[in-house]
């Protein structure tokens, strides 16, 4: 069954975008309809749902097609053989392999699958190797990778990793009484000379400061440092820098194990809540060093036995976006541990945010995030590529790490004689492994990974920063 199809052939030739077939209309599939969509790219989204694909459709400029995404017939209605990327994202990792595999055997195009569960996770690259894939996304891991980074650094709201984790984006909250308040941007940067601040909300407005903007407490900012500096920062700051040392971690699903084997890798003590004791054993096995217990997370008495008021951390994985709220107010009563909320649905952000939950992961808009970086790299032609995308504030700005491949207009000119686009902020140059914060002196090389925070968005290239 085909929706909104008045004259496929006129629709694929009317963008300047890429072709894209997006396979699932999930939680994830929807969030990169709702983005690619605004970045001109013809989109066609298979689901056996058709309910979802009416939906869909009718909210964005898209064609649906109601079927099984790994079938041949059904890819070729939707296109496949015309299509630059197909990428599917169903709640099965079996068939999503299939989706692209049926793809790599008619067609040329570039096919990314979503893969989650962590018996998979040893053989991605032997996965993505053999069946020609352009990229694996496991999106419970990078979700549990951006909570371990935060936990890592518990004074920062949110934590993003660039330059192969040799930089860091950091956002943090202002306090009452911070030295930063009443201090110009000028001002940090005399003292320091490989931290930038790069953005700054404030009565809900996005800035991109300039050396004489001033802070205010309750500002929230994000600054960009080499990794090494952002603990030495936040201390020189007033702010605390050493990681959390125990995290109570509710749900034993994939984010759960996942995130309580990395903390276990840092050093840091895990006790992991889950309900199902067939899971409690699996985990123990997998985790061996964390200590699992089988309850559940919802009990208060439970919680409070197993040391939430003590505890440095806490974070709710359950697969209810409502459980993982309500487990975040209760501890933010109950407790003064560093608070991660994962959300996987709920939509609604703005009333989210105005309940205080800490830090809250989208694993939805991390995936969309590195997908939507490959994209933009694929449509670049002129002489870089995207190699990272982070949405900030959110996706009212965007930072985007690109590798200059060659010589362009924004190469060799000093930075002070560059006529950038307003509301743009070179954060960063990476050169031969060395981070370095620019001044207005410093060129861009071939060779290089230059990072930009801006309030605009689309960027594909470098040269998309000029006016």
């Amino acid at each position: 069954m085909l929706f909104n199809k008045k004259n496929i052939t006129e629709k694929l030739n009317m963008k300047a975008g890429l072709k894209i077939i997006i396979v699932g209309c999930g939680t994830i599939g929807r969030t990169l309809v709702e983005q690619l969509s605004k970045e001109n790219h013809d989109i066609t989204v298979i689901d056996s749902d058709s309910v979802k694909i009416a939906d869909i459709t009718n909210q964005f400029d898209v064609l649906g097609i109601v079927g099984n995404g790994a079938s041949f017939n059904v890819q070729r209605d939707a296109g496949i053989t015309e299509a630059d990327l197909i990428i599917a994202v169903t709640d099965s990792d079996e068939l999503n392999l299939l989706c692209c595999t049926v793809a790599s055997r008619v067609t040329d195009c570039a096919a990314i699958a979503k893969v989650s569960k962590p018996a998979y996770s040893h053989e991605l690259d032997y996965i993505k190797d053999k069946l020609g894939l352009a990229m694996i996304i496991n999106p419970e891991y990078e979700a549990a990778r951006e909570i371990c980074r935060v936990l890592c650094i518990p004074t920062a709201l949110e934590v993003g990793a660039f330059a192969h984790g040799k930089a860091e984006i950091v956002k943090i909250r202002i306090p009452n009484g911070n030295m930063l308040d009443s201090k110009t941007v000028a001002d940090i940067g005399a003292v320091t000379s490989d931290v930038l601040i790069c953005a700054v909300e404030r009565n809900n407005t996005i800035h991109i400061p300039g050396g004489d903007f001033e802070l205010k407490s309750g500002d929230v900012m994000s600054f960009v440092a080499p990794s090494k500096r952002v603990g030495e920062f936040l201390k020189s700051i007033g702010f605390k820098s050493n990681k959390v040392s125990d995290a109570i971690i509710i749900g034993g699903n994939d984010a759960g194990y996942y995130l309580a084997k990395m903390l276990v890798a840092n050093n840091i003590s895990v006790k992991l809540i889950e309900k199902n004791k067939e899971r409690c054993e699996e985990l123990s096995a997998f985790i061996p060093k964390a200590v699992i217990i089988n309850g559940n997370g919802m009990d208060e008495d439970l919680l409070i036995e197993e040391g939430i008021s003590s505890c440095e951390a806490f974070v709710p994985l359950t697969s209810s976006d409502e459980e993982n709220i309500l487990l975040t107010l209760n501890a933010k009563q109950n407790s003064t541990a560093k608070l991660v909320t994962k959300i996987n649905r709920i939509a609604f952000k703005q009333a989210i945010n105005s309940l205080d939950l800490g830090s809250v992961v989208y694993p939805r808009y991390i995936t969309s995030e590195a997908i939507i970086a490959y994209v933009r790299a694929k449509k670049a032609s002129m002489g870089s590529n995207v190699e990272t995308l982070y949405h900030m504030f959110d996706n009212r700005a965007e930072a985007v790490e690109f590798k200059v491949d060659k010589h362009s207009k924004v190469t060799n000119i000093p930075i002070m004689n560059l006529k950038l686009k307003d509301n743009l902020l070179i954060c960063f140059i990476s050169r031969r492994g060395k981070i370095i914060i620019p001044s207005g002196q410093d060129c861009i090389l071939p060779g290089d990974n230059v990072m930009i925070v801006t309030t605009h968005s689309g960027f594909n290239d470098i040269s998309n920063i000029l006016a």
